[in-house]
């Protein structure tokens, strides 16, 4: 059955069936294969239930309203003031265009919750005027590529609430646990940057004095205040990350259309649907991985590969190493929703063997995979950055292996020290 399993997923992603009708189609064969031995087995009315028992979950609302919120963020000049609060702070170092788009976008990320979204938001700003300070177009377009994989990773994140739902750990938790990993990436970035900039000739931007910090930050003040508002939603208990969700909503909106006035009211049904295109997507791959999962459990491949991998090791950190080079290797072929789904109801069972906490493996997993998206062939985040700067393709993978290396770097420095992880979690949840 494990056979079957990987032959009908790979089988179905490399004839170019959509990775939706690919987890569909995995779990009929699988269900068809143990029909041959076991008739009773054959049920569409199972599969049927499972892919709507799998959308069926309060957490996942969430989804939708962040997205919401950071359209709004995005079209109501909140973007915008956090990339002049980041260049007032940052901008007059050597190079200092690139450490303002790193900041930009962990600010970001506090909202967004989606590495594509902070990607085309900060991008679409920081490239053209990097461009024209005579910055090396691939090196901008890949930092700024590499700085948009902690979208997800620091709150909020989509993510974060498919392996929640996934796994039934709570998501507030994840979230938390996901802020220590997504701010030592973002420095490990800066790190790598410095480096670079240090052999270039890149302009040293305007020297700014405190009292245009103060200015930026003003002006900023309401923007900045959306990730810090969410994680003291969550951190305090006053509203669950669904309810977290709605809020950031509301407040994006109160913010962008009547502080800032920005944000034209005219321009709410374009939002909408495109926020409801992009949910109904997501949601059918959700209960399609579902359909998938359900047949992997119920063929209890879990069980086969833990007495595999424990007859191999007994060692939680050698099992992790495994864990994050297979998913390196998933994440270079697989976008990260659908693989959090289909592996997490398989690796979880193995890693709670091993006596590992959920919340650890779970942002471990995330971050592994959010990285891929910066790895060919199917990093969307990729052709992304590609869309914005106009660079090759083969020049900006290039251009980014540095910093995504740096970013395996602090994967492994969270994998081999879990409290990174868990300690905000476990002191502020």
């Amino acid at each position: 059955m494990l056979a079957v399993f990987l032959i009908a997923l790979f089988g179905l992603v490399i004839i170019g069936a959509p990775i939706a009708f690919s987890l569909v189609g995995t779990g009929f064969f699988m269900m068809f294969t143990q029909s041959l031995s076991r008739p009773s087995a054959w049920s569409f009315f199972a599969l049927a239930q499972k892919f709507v028992n799998g959308t069926d979950s309060v957490p996942l609302l969430a989804i939708p309203f962040f997205m919401i919120a950071g359209e709004i963020m995005t079209r109501g000049g909140i973007s915008r003031r956090i990339v002049d609060f980041a260049y007032s702070v940052l901008g007059r170092f050597k190079g200092g265009l690139g450490y303002v788009g790193i900041l930009a976008s962990m600010i970001f990320a506090g909202v967004s919750g989606s590495a594509v979204a902070d990607t085309t938001a900060v991008g679409s700003m920081m490239l053209p005027i990097m461009e024209g300070a005579g910055y090396d177009k691939a090196k901008s377009a890949g930092i700024i590529c590499a700085a948009g994989c902690i979208g997800p990773i620091i709150p909020p994140s989509t993510q974060m609430i498919f392996y929640g739902v996934c796994a039934e750990v709570s998501v507030s938790a994840l979230f938390l646990g996901g802020i220590v990993p997504g701010i030592l990436i973002g420095i490990g970035l800066m790190v790598a940057w410095f480096f670079h900039v240090r052999k270039r000739n890149y302009p040293v931007g305007p020297k700014t004095n405190l009292l245009s910090i103060f200015r930026a930050a003003k002006e900023a003040f309401f923007a900045i205040c959306l990730p810090a508002f969410i994680i003291l939603c969550i951190t305090t208990g006053i509203a669950t990350a669904t309810e977290t969700a709605a809020l950031a909503v509301l407040y994006a909106l109160i913010v962008s259309g009547f502080v800032y006035r920005e944000f034209k009211f005219k321009e709410w049904p374009h939002l909408m649907c495109n926020a409801m295109k992009s949910t109904a997507v997501m949601m059918f791959v959700v209960g399609s991985a579902q359909v998938a999962a359900y047949m992997v459990t119920t063929c209890a491949i879990p069980q086969l590969l833990a007495k595999v991998i424990l007859s191999m090791t007994n060692s939680p950190v050698t099992f992790m190493l495994l864990v994050n080079l297979l998913l390196i290797l998933v994440g270079c072929v697989m976008d990260s929703g659908p693989a959090i789904m289909i592996l997490t109801p398989i690796l979880l069972p193995i890693a709670k063997s091993f006596g590992l906490d959920p919340v650890y493996f779970g942002v471990v997993m995330v971050a592994n995979l959010c990285i891929g998206l910066a790895t060919p062939p199917v990093g969307n985040v990729l052709y992304c950055a590609v869309s914005l700067s106009k660079v090759k393709l083969a020049d900006l993978i290039k251009a980014s292996l540095p910093f995504v290396g740096v970013m395996y770097l602090v994967l492994l420095g969270i994998t081999l020290f879990p409290e990174l992880i868990l300690f905000v979690p476990n002191h502020l949840g």
